[in-house]
């Protein structure tokens, strides 16, 4: 399996109004740095796995609308628990959309598995990983 994997990072704020999450239930800020992994079973034709520079503009423009916002005024997140692992998947959603789409190009097309770890701290991460089609 060859992976090819790109970085950016986002600022957001949020809560978290569940008695599990202790102090996190109320207002917070969140700086994560956000690895896209982009995995296929063979390179393409010119030897890579995608498009560097298209997977870097398809993750800044996911991120975009969520940038410098409180996840909690987002309309699309109402009465969800913003976790680090929700918001892995979301933006996995986005990407593999983007792929399927061929917002990553024609060789996006053939990604197998795309993998979205947000790393709240030095010390935490999540992670979340799936098929693209």
């Amino acid at each position: 399996m060859f992976a090819v994997e790109v970085r950016d990072r986002i600022m957001i704020a949020h809560s978290l109004p569940h008695p599990f999450f202790g102090p996190a239930q109320g207002m917070h800020g969140a700086t994560f740095v956000v690895d896209v992994a982009f995995f296929r079973e063979a390179m393409t034709a010119q030897n890579v796995v995608v498009d560097i520079g298209a997977a870097l503009d398809v993750l800044s423009k996911t991120l975009k609308p969520l940038a410098y916002k409180n996840l909690d005024e987002i309309a699309e997140f109402k009465g969800k628990l913003t976790t680090t692992e929700f918001l892995a998947k979301h933006i996995f959603d986005r990407i593999a959309e983007a792929a399927k789409s061929g917002g990553l190009g024609e060789d996006g097309k053939g990604l197998s598995r795309i993998r979205v770890t947000l790393h709240e701290t030095d010390l935490a991460r999540a992670w979340y990983e799936g098929a693209v089609n």
